[in-house]
């Protein structure tokens, strides 16, 4: 069964406990919105499902960070969730050893398959800022 993605782009935060706001993105820096939606735009996105082998989705998230420096990907569920965390763990491995480093920013979405909306975990991974490329991070220590 194939199903399409269809992202619901709301601008306003829901509410929560009251009337306290609840945004689950937080800016790094302020965007300029029209050179954001086609930045946005131009992110590949894979699809992880609780089948997916972590190796392969590592090796097509590398392949995309060398060739565009960022990757989105997108998981509903606790499988597929726990897939893409270990896929983007090997990926940094492989990556890390061609002076390459990686950083991961997770948000919640709303997606919409067949008729219905489901939450999902969106996982931007991106080339991380500022790193000089030695072999070994500190972070990896």
């Amino acid at each position: 069964m194939e199903s399409k993605f269809t992202f619901n782009r709301t601008t306003e935060p829901g509410t929560e406990q009251g009337d306290r706001p609840v945004s689950y993105v937080t800016p790094i820096r302020p965007v300029n919105e029209q050179q954001h939606e086609a930045h946005v735009s131009e992110v590949e996105v894979l699809k992880v499902s609780g089948k997916s082998r972590p190796s392969s989705v590592a090796g097509a998230i590398a392949g995309v960070i060398r060739q565009t420096g960022r990757v989105e990907i997108q998981a509903i569920g606790a499988g597929a969730t726990n897939q893409a965390i270990k896929a983007v763990a090997i990926a940094r491995g492989y990556l890390i050893s061609s002076g390459i480093d990686i950083v991961c920013i997770p948000a919640f979405i709303d997606v919409l398959i067949d008729d219905e909306e489901r939450t999902a975990i969106k996982l931007l991974v991106e080339r991380r800022p500022g790193f000089s490329g030695s072999s070994t991070s500190p972070v990896m220590q």
